[in-house]
């Protein structure tokens, strides 16, 4: 080419770089609800992360989340989500829970949206079915709700001498509705009257408390709900200091000072919502992912509560002998001593049951061992 044409050709090549980067995706946008505090919900976003690494995601690389935590405030997740439907992110994620994903899925039927929820997502409108979700979300399944019947046999083997058991429940959760229903049956079966007691809001937990206080039942049933997951300190709290022992739904209870918990891990949940958020990140169509139902339960004991309990029940004159009162100190620690067995025998009865910890306020973490 003459000299003229070759300078002008140059000259155009200047712009190549400018057109290649309009061309060029924006970094997509991940945007996370959950009803959480900042600072209890560090180690599940870590999960989170996590989740998203194993699909070839780093936050701050190739994604960014954009955090949405409520700090318990339930009545804001519906604005929250709705903001980040505005903001048209390309994935919203929601593994704090059935209100999260029930005020995601009010807020866009187009954005997908991947949840992490402990009742059936069928029955709460998220999905057509777990292997075919169908529309714009799918999700975990923590199976916290199915397990229900199980945890009251685990505290009816921990405190034989109950009989009646206290259960408290949000009456805001429709969800739970049938999976309490099925501790109708498993309590006869098991010789316990249980009794529900309403708390929606936390003067509502300290109000049930009180009542517990007068009524003094043998035990308490927290029921699975992510409202009463944001206030687990103050009903750990409360279930110490009234001497009374209580079955969690999950090991973060226990963590804190909770007796004992059975229950999906929640971590590991919020790491596969960042598999999935990643994945549809990739391309992947939230209709074709089934939901993921969780495979992992841990069986989790307090020794330092369980001590605890042991020496207030057997140190208190004033409190009254009777068939049905909690177990004495030696009874206690004797049958944690057998509790090892425990999974062996629970693994022949349902199929996932791996680990089983003990939590001592000296060591700050669990020792597991692997069934």
């Amino acid at each position: 080419m003459k000299r003229r044409e070759f300078i002008t050709l140059l000259g155009g090549a200047a712009a190549w770089p400018l057109a290649a980067r309009a061309q060029q995706p924006a970094t997509p946008v991940i945007g996370l609800l959950t009803p959480q505090s900042h600072e209890s919900a560090t180690p599940f976003l870590e999960a989170f992360r996590r989740g998203l690494a194993e699909s070839g995601l780093v936050e701050g690389q190739n994604v960014v989340v954009e955090y949405r935590l409520s700090e318990g405030r339930f009545d804001r997740l519906a604005e929250m989500a709705a903001d980040l439907a505005r903001r048209q992110v390309n994935v919203i994620a929601v593994p704090g829970g059935s209100a999260t994903a029930i005020a995601a899925k009010a807020a866009t039927q187009t954005i997908p949206i991947v949840f992490g929820v402990a009742e059936d997502p069928v029955k709460l409108g998220l999905v057509a079915s777990l292997a075919r979700p169908g529309g714009n979300a799918t999700g975990v399944n923590f199976f916290a709700a199915e397990v229900v019947a199980k945890r009251l046999s685990l505290l009816r083997e921990l405190v034989p001498a109950a009989k009646s058991i206290a259960v408290l429940a949000n009456p805001a959760n429709a969800a739970n509705t049938a999976a309490l229903a099925d501790m109708e049956p498993a309590a006869r079966a098991l010789g316990l009257q249980i009794k529900r007691y309403d708390a929606g809001t936390s003067r509502d937990i300290d109000a049930a408390f009180g009542a517990l206080a007068r009524e003094r039942p043998d035990a308490l049933f927290v029921a699975p709900d992510s409202f009463f997951f944001v206030r687990r300190v103050q009903l750990v709290h409360l279930a110490t200091r009234h001497a009374l022992p209580a079955t969690y739904p999950i090991r973060e209870f226990v963590d804190i000072g909770g007796l004992m918990s059975y229950g999906a891990s929640v971590t590991d949940g919020y790491r596969q919502v960042g598999v999935y958020a990643g994945r549809i990140i990739k391309g992947a169509k939230p209709a074709d992912l089934p939901v993921v139902q969780a495979t992992k339960f841990d069986f989790v004991i307090n020794l330092q509560t369980a001590k605890t309990l042991g020496h207030r029940n057997s140190a208190d004159p004033a409190r009254p002998r009777r068939r049905g009162h909690r177990m004495n100190k030696r009874e206690f620690i004797t049958l944690l001593g057998g509790a090892a067995a425990w999974p062996v025998v629970a693994q022949a009865q349902q199929s996932a049951i791996p680990v089983i910890g003990f939590l001592t306020r000296h060591q700050g973490e669990a020792h597991q061992r692997a069934t």
